[in-house]
C-alpha cells in the first residue's frame, strides 16, 4: 500500500483503524524540560534566539502604546480603538504575504526590506498624531505601520524547522515561540502603560518600534537567517497556498476565534481602569493575565489535556471565553485583576496549541506562510474584538464587552467543534506519510 502519497492538509475520509487512533492521540506529545533545554542548545540557535527576543518584545507594546497614546491625545477609546484595529489588520495582511516571501527566499532579505519600511510608517503616523492629522489619516498610518511591521515571529518560528527534525524537540521550540510570546505580552502592555505616563505619551511607540527594527536586523544578520535555502521542490503554488488545507482553516478559524477575545479584553480592561479614576493601571492589569498564562503554559506543555489536538482547540476556546465572560462581575480592580489571573491560565495553552497544530495542518514549505494565516487569524480577531470592544465600552461599559467577548469565542469554538474532523484527516495524513 503506497501511503507517502497522502501530504499534510488533504483529505482522507472513511474509517480510521484502532491502530491509527491510538497514534493520533500520540502526535499531540507532551514535551519535557530536557527536550526545551535540547532545542535552545542547538548549534547556530542561540544568536537567533536572542535577536528573536528583542525583536519580538515589542509585538504586545506597539499595538497598546499606540492605542494609549491616542486615547490620551483624543480622549475617546472609539477613535483609539479604531486606530489600534487599523495596526492589528495591518499586521494580518502584512503576515501572510510576508510568511509567503520567506518560505521563497529565507527570512533576511524579507526582514531587511521590511525594517526600513516600517521605520518610515513609524515617523509618518506620529507626526499625524502630533500634527492633529484627521482619524482617516491617523488610521492610515496605522494600517502602514502594521503591513510593514518586521514578521519577525514567523521566520524565527520557521527557522527552527530548518535546525531541528520533526519530534519532541522541534515541538518544545515551537512551544518555547508560544511561552516567550507571553513573556512579552506580561511585559508589553505594563512597558506599554508605564511609557504612556512619560512628559510625551508616544514613548512607547518609539521605544517598541526600535526594539522590533533592532532585533529584525540582528536576527537577519544571523548566519543561521542568511544560509536559510528553501526546498523550491516544497512551494505551493496554488493561489491561496497553505490556507489552502482544510486543516489549516480550522486552525485560523481556532487562532482568530483566540483573537476576537483578547481584542475585547485589550480594550475593555483599560476602559475599566479608566472608569475606576486608575488610567495608568490598564496597562499592567493586562500584564497580569498573562503571568498566570506563562506559569500554566509551561506545566500545559508537559501535560496538555484533552491531549489530540482535534478536541483540545475547541476546549481550550470554550474555556476560556467562558473565563472571559466571567471578568463582568468584579465591580473593583482587585477583584478583576484576581478574575484576569484566572482567565490567563488558557492564553498560553492555546497559542501553543495553534503552533503546534501548524506542524501537521500546513502543507509542506509553507512553514512562514502558516504561521502568518495565525498571526493574521489572531490580529485580525484581535482587530474586530477591538473596535467592536471600544463601541460597547462607550455605550454600556466593560461588563457589557466581557460578555458579548464570551458569546463570541463560545460561539466560534462551536464552529471549530464541527470542524474538528479537519484536523483529524490531517493527523492521519501526517501519521501515515511517516509510517
Amino acid at each position: 500500500m503506497n501511503v507517502t502519497q497522502h501530504a499534510p492538509g488533504s483529505r482522507i475520509t472513511g474509517w480510521y483503524p484502532r491502530t491509527t487512533i491510538g497514534i493520533l492521540v500520540r502526535v499531540s506529545t507532551s514535551t519535557s524540560l530536557a527536550d526545551y533545554r535540547a532545542a535552545l542548545t542547538t548549534p547556530g540557535a542561540r544568536t537567533p534566539v536572542v535577536t528573536s527576543l528583542l525583536g519580538r518584545l515589542p509585538i504586545a507594546m506597539i499595538g497598546m502604546a499606540l492605542l494609549l497614546y491616542v486615547q490620551r491625545e483624543s480622549s475617546s477609546f472609539a477613535i483609539a480603538g479604531a486606530v489600534s484595529a487599523a495596526e492589528l489588520i495591518g499586521v494580518a495582511m502584512g503576515s501572510v504575504a510576508q510568511g509567503r516571501i520567506v518560505d521563497r527566499v529565507g527570512p533576511s532579505k524579507p526582514l531587511y526590506i521590511t525594517s526600513v519600511l516600517f521605520t518610515a510608517s513609524v515617523v509618518a503616523t506620529l507626526a499625524a498624531i502630533e500634527l492633529e492629522a484627521s482619524t482617516s489619516l491617523v488610521v492610515a498610518g496605522a494600517f502602514a505601520m502594521g503591513l510593514l511591521q518586521p514578521n519577525i515571529g514567523s521566520a524565527s518560528r520557521a527557522l527552527w524547522g530548518h535546525l531541528l527534525p520533526a519530534g519532541r524537540v522541534r515541538e518544545a521550540a515551537f512551544s518555547y515561540e508560544a511561552i516567550s510570546l507571553e513573556v512579552f505580552f506580561i511585559l508589553g502592555p505594563g512597558l506599554a502603560g508605564l511609557l504612556v505616563a512619560m512628559p510625551w505619551a508616544g514613548t512607547g511607540v518609539v521605544v517598541g518600534s526600535a526594539c522590533m527594527v533592532l532585533g529584525s536586523v540582528g536576527f537577519a544578520s544571523t548566519r543561521a537567517a542568511r544560509t536559510q535555502r528553501p526546498d523550491p521542490s516544497e512551494h505551493v503554488g496554488a493561489m491561496l497556498g497553505a490556507i489552502a488545507a482544510p486543516a489549516m482553516r480550522t486552525v485560523a478559524l481556532a487562532a482568530l476565534g483566540f483573537g476576537v477575545v483578547i481584542g475585547f479584553i485589550e480594550v475593555a480592561v483599560p476602559a475599566a481602569a479608566v472608569d475606576a479614576g486608575q488610567p495608568t493601571m490598564g496597562g499592567l492589569l493586562m500584564s497580569l493575565a498573562s503571568v498566570s498564562s506563562v506559569a500554566v503554559g509551561v506545566v500545559y506543555g508537559v501535560h496538555p489535556w484533552p491531549r489530540p489536538m482535534h478536541l483540545r482547540l475547541p476546549a481550550l476556546l470554550l474555556g476560556f471565553a467562558g473565563l472571559v465572560a466571567l471578568l463582568a462581575i468584579p465591580t473593583t480592580l482587585l477583584g478583576l485583576a484576581l478574575m484576569l489571573l484566572v482567565a490567563g491560565c488558557l492564553i498560553t495553552p492555546q497559542s501553543t496549541a495553534h503552533s503546534v497544530a501548524v506542524e501537521f495542518a500546513a502543507p509542506p514549505g509553507t512553514a512562514a506562510e502558516a504561521f502568518g494565516w495565525v498571526v493574521t487569524s489572531v490580529t485580525l480577531g484581535s482587530a474586530i474584538g477591538q473596535s467592536t470592544s471600544g463601541q460597547l465600552v462607550e455605550l454600556s461599559g466593560p461588563p457589557t464587552a466581557f460578555l458579548v467577548a464570551g458569546a463570541a469565542g463560545a460561539a466560534l469554538a462551536a464552529v471549530l467543534h464541527l470542524r474538528r474532523n479537519t484536523l483529524l484527516r490531517s493527523q492521519t495524513d501526517l501519521t501515515l506519510a511517516s509510517s
